[in-house]
């Protein structure tokens, strides 16, 4: 295993995403938030998808030249067009509108539009929390999950997240794939070359699988797939809302993230970020907050969303991160 400091491995990042044509600002924000989610321990958004990137960018998935910018605005509604380039500058763009508006108005919706892979969806969320607002974030991706009772994949896991500040500690951190997991872990075993349990995925042909690389050739199981249908009709909503509202592709019409050839996915994110103090104001939204969390911690087995990832952070900000030998050869040789 390779040891690499926070800013070294940065650095790394986002020299491999620049020599395969990402403007500075670009590679810089894509290499932050690779970073930031292997350092909360998510691999499967983490540097692994460096190489993913690059080759998306060597093959024209992804304009690497690309400036996100606000397409449209009427009143507290923001339409953000990434411009075919990777997805991290332009929810930047976003969620600081997002921010700003809401200060103006107290709640703003903003949509990301011709967009690419987003990663860890409150990781954007983040500046909204620091503002002192709500925030929720929305994403699809390229189809992996049928519809409820179908067999071919029409939804993307379509992730949900949102981040609610508190006072004087962490805010709390929310984030779920409406896929049973992500399909980020079965990247990360089919490379491990270890098996998924069985609920993970389907087949080609409908069956389930314990194999990877099968589950990645056919469909992810909605959450809760097997008792109820209501993670199919989750990701319908989630897919609706970032593709029919702003104009996005379906995840249907998207190739799949994990081929290197393909077209642009001009997928969608969507972001609503609120102020509290617009509503029932900061200090009994604060006072609600801390409310509620007193009552969860009176049972000892509870742990607060998103604790864990960032006391993760915390460790991997003094100690760095440990990544596999073979993926730190791959990012020097990219970077090289």
């Amino acid at each position: 295993m390779a040891r690499l400091g926070l800013q070294d491995a940065t650095d790394l990042v986002a020299k491999a995403l620049r020599n395969a044509g990402a403007s500075g600002p670009m590679a810089n924000s894509t290499a932050r938030a690779l970073v930031r989610a292997e350092a909360q321990g998510l691999a499967s958004h983490g540097l692994s998808r460096v190489p993913q990137y690059v080759t998306h960018l060597r093959n024209g998935r992804a304009v690497g030249s690309a400036e996100a910018v606000v397409a449209r605005r009427k009143g507290a509604a923001v339409l953000v067009d990434a411009k075919q380039g990777l997805a991290f500058p332009a929810c930047d763009l976003a969620v600081h509108s997002a921010v700003e508006v809401a200060r103006e108005f107290g709640v703003c919706f903003v949509g990301v539009t011709n967009s690419h892979h987003a990663g860890v969806i409150v990781d954007h969320l983040r500046a909204a929390a620091a503002a002192g607002m709500v925030g929720m974030g929305f994403a699809n991706s390229p189809a992996a999950m049928p519809a409820a009772g179908g067999k071919h994949a029409i939804f993307g896991t379509n992730p949900v997240a949102a981040v609610f500040p508190r006072k004087n500690a962490e805010a709390l951190m929310i984030d779920l794939s409406l896929s049973e997991v992500a399909r980020g872990k079965l990247m990360v075993a089919a490379k491990d070359r270890k098996s998924i349990p069985l609920g993970w995925a389907l087949d080609k042909d409908g069956n389930p699988t314990t194999d990877p690389k099968a589950g990645m050739e056919g469909s992810m199981l909605p959450l809760g797939a097997i008792s109820s249908p209501k993670g199919s009709m989750l990701a319908l909503m989630v897919e609706l809302m970032v593709t029919a509202v702003i104009g996005a592709q379906f995840g249907f019409e998207a190739s799949s993230f994990f081929v290197d050839a393909g077209n642009q996915p001009r997928i969608g994110q969507a972001f609503i970020v609120i102020d509290p103090g617009a509503l029932a104001g900061a200090d009994v939204y604060y006072e609600r907050m801390e409310t509620v969390i007193a009552e969860m911690l009176k049972d000892d087995g509870v742990r607060l969303a998103g604790a864990r990832r960032l006391a993760l952070e915390r460790k991997a900000a003094g100690q760095g991160l440990t990544i596999p030998d073979a993926l730190k050869a791959q990012l020097d040789t990219l970077a090289a």
